[in-house]
């Protein structure tokens, strides 16, 4: 499986666009029914809404979807999606809610601002790649905790678990390409005390 972009977790933004409020919400998901339960959520929060305007894409079956909900043609489901796909994101949804603030943008002042919604709604989501990680475990000293913690922060390793008990021992995950070079270190600057023990794979943030 290859590595991709996404976002980790579901959040919201907003802005004001002349007296318009525009409402960015982001969520991760994986299948359409997942974005149609998301999407139908804000539809209810925002029932009273002018407009709650869409757009997902998803990994499997590279599946693209968008919907303008009254908006003129092309100003709003397109301009949430092509952020989207700028920003290389999938498995993701995106709802951008519109209160009518008396103003008429236009169709080139509609596309920056359901653009700009789009944009800060995967920002707020934080925008993380995910890829296929080992995941290891390591026995330490008390002693030694504090050095290993720098040096999985130096890989980008993510800490699955930590046990402590008589040592510490720390359930991890890290980018496979980098199992060999943080294996390697560890033995180094514990002058070969420690060292990794390989018990799986998984796809994780990297």
């Amino acid at each position: 499986m290859q590595e991709y972009k996404t976002v980790e977790f579901a959040s919201d933004d907003f802005f004001i666009e002349k007296k318009s409020k525009f409402i960015g919400y982001v969520k991760p998901v994986k299948t359409q029914e997942e974005a149609t339960a998301f999407i139908n959520e804000i539809k209810s929060k925002h029932w009273d809404a002018t407009h709650n305007v869409y757009a997902y894409v998803l990994r499997d079956n590279n599946i693209q979807r968008y919907s303008d909900d009254g908006e003129p043609s092309g100003t709003a489901g397109v301009p949430v999606l092509d952020v989207i796909i700028k920003e290389g994101v999938v498995d993701v949804c995106v709802v951008a809610t519109r209160y009518f603030g008396g103003t008429l943008l236009g169709a080139g002042g509609l596309v920056r601002a359901y653009s700009h919604t789009s944009k800060i709604a995967l920002e707020a989501g934080h925008i993380i790649t995910m890829a296929e990680c080992s995941v290891l475990e390591c026995e330490v000293e008390y002693s030694f905790y504090d050095r290993l913690n720098t040096l999985l922060d130096e890989f980008g390793a993510n800490v699955i678990n930590t046990d402590f008990s008589d040592n510490v021992k720390i359930t991890l995950s890290v980018k496979a390409d980098k199992e060999c070079l943080l294996s390697a270190k560890l033995t180094d600057i514990s002058a070969g005390k420690y060292n990794l023990k390989k018990t799986g794979t998984k796809f994780d943030k990297v």
